[in-house]
Order: structure tokens, then sequence, then C-alpha cells
């Protein structure tokens, strides 16, 4: 029998982990190489301090990061904790003294891996992949000007995070439901060395935002009520031809406490003139006739 073909037919059950850079793009081309090294030193020389053998590990590289899967035979807890902790130190000596300090999204989790000559695959990769790449470990990542945010799947946590060990505190991990591609799951956040992190949530919708006829976010209808209500039918021009509101409140000069105060929601331009003297033709809403001396 062909074992290497067996092998790669087989689904092996393995950790999986993704690893991106915070905002690579923003990176030149010179700055973009240094970071990868940077991130294979902080990776490697983890996998070397909790003394993860490397024919244990598989690393593809994915520009902006690195996908990674480790053999069943090595224990979970072992990279959650001490191989994490690793992580963390390492990234924040390579952090020491850099005006852009790199960040890193991990996601975590366990499932069926297969294996072939290009790579690894399957959905627990998938699912590794896209928790790392989640808006909120990116927001996170940004709103806690941390240098490393983690992210593992609901399975992962329940099966081994919640047991604790050593280096593995359940109690700084945070949930928080995610919208995938394959649909809607819960992960858990955690900072390294940080106390559980709170979780942000969304700006609430505006009122009536998503009403077709609502562009603006104010409701159209109500707004030619008002302006129904407050311009008269030969008021075509924008500006009022009524007394000024101010002059009817007021008598022999003083203010008339029990006058109406007026109300006014206009759309478009709108200005209010009184006792001007124009010496030339002006413009507002209409031409004010000849050049005479006019009151306005």
């Amino acid at each position: 029998m062909d074992h290497d073909a067996m092998d790669l037919a087989e689904a092996r059950y393995e950790l999986v982990i993704s690893v991106d850079a915070r905002r690579s793009g923003e990176y030149d081309d010179v700055d973009k190489q240094r970071m990868r090294e940077r991130i294979y030193r902080v990776l490697e020389a983890a996998f070397t301090h909790a003394k993860v053998a490397r024919d244990a590990v598989h690393m593809e590289d994915r520009g902006d990061g690195v996908l990674l899967s480790v053999a069943g035979r090595i224990a979970v807890t072992r990279l959650l904790g001490l191989w994490m902790v690793e992580v963390h130190e390492n990234l924040r000596d390579e952090n020491r003294g850099l005006s852009v300090p790199l960040g890193l999204r991990v996601g975590m989790h366990v499932g069926p891996v297969r294996h072939d000559g290009r790579g690894i695959s399957g959905r627990a990769v998938d699912l590794a992949c896209r928790l790392a790449d989640s808006p909120l470990a990116r927001r996170l990542l940004d709103a806690e000007r941390a240098d490393l945010v983690l992210v593992t799947s609901q399975s992962l946590y329940e099966d081994v995070v919640s047991s604790g060990g050593k280096f593995i505190e359940p109690a700084h991990y945070s949930s928080a439901r995610l919208e995938l591609k394959e649909g809607e799951v819960t992960a858990w956040f955690h900072l390294p060395g940080r106390p559980a992190p709170e979780i942000p949530t969304a700006a609430p919708a505006a009122p009536d935002a998503d009403r077709a006829d609502d562009v603006d976010g104010v409701d159209d209808a109500r707004d030619a009520r008002d302006v129904s209500n407050t311009r008269g039918a030969d008021d075509v021009d924008g500006v009022d031809d009524a007394p000024d509101v101010d002059d009817a409140r007021r008598v022999d000069g003083e203010d008339r406490a029990d006058a109406p105060r007026a109300h006014y929601t206009v759309h478009g331009d709108m200005s209010q003139h009184s006792d001007n003297v124009y010496q030339q033709p002006v413009h507002i809403g209409r031409i004010t006739g000849d050049a005479g001396r006019r009151k306005g």
C-alpha cells in the first residue's frame, strides 16, 4: 500500500494557527520585508522556547502572515499557554524602538486538516483564518493599543481553554458573536498579559435610517408638513413675505412675553433682513428693483 497516498487522502486532527500582521498594506516594499523577517523570528523563537519540534509544525508563508498547523502529538495546552507567552514576549522585544510597532492577530482552531504538496486545507483552516481576519480582532488590536490579539473558536475554548492550565487563564477571555462567510459563530478573544478585553459594541443605527424615502436620515414626510406650515402659498422664493417675527413680538421696543414664537424648518437658502439700506440692486431671493435707496 502507498502510505504517502493514504496520508494525502486522510485528514489529520491538528491545531491550525493563522497569524496576520496589522495593516500590512501600509508597509512599503523595504519595510514589508523587514516586517516578514520579524514575524518569523517571533514565531520560530517561540517554538524553540516552548520545545515544539520543528518537524511537528507545518508553516506556509502568506505574504503578510503565516499559516501553521501543529501535529496532534503536541499538546494544544502548550501552544495556548507557553507558546503564546513566548510569542507575546518576543513580539514586545521586536517592537522596542520601532516607530510603527508590529501588531499580530492570531486565530486558532482544532479540526481535520488535509495536507498535499501545496499546503493544507479544510474547514478548520478556513475558520482559523476567518477568526484572525475578523473585523472585531482588528478593532480590538487598535482600540487596546496591543501588540497581539488571540482569537479562538468556541470548541477550542470549551475543550481546552475553559479547563485552564499553565499560562492559560480562562477568565482573561471574552466571547463575541461573529458574522463570517460560513455563518454566525462564537469566538473568544484574549490579549496576552491583560485582563479579559471589553468587547466593543456597534453604534446603534439612526432612527428611520433604513427607510427608502429617507436618504438623509430625516423624516421627509415630517419635513413636508413643517415646510407647508411655515411657508405661505405665495412664498415661492424661500423668503418669508410676512412681517418680521421679531417685529410681531415687540411693542414700543420691548419684547412681549406672551407673543407666540415661530419655528421654521427651511430646505435651501434663507436670510432675514431688517432696517437695512441698499445702495445698489441686490439679490436676496429676488432683485430689489431700481438702484435707488430702499429699505429692506
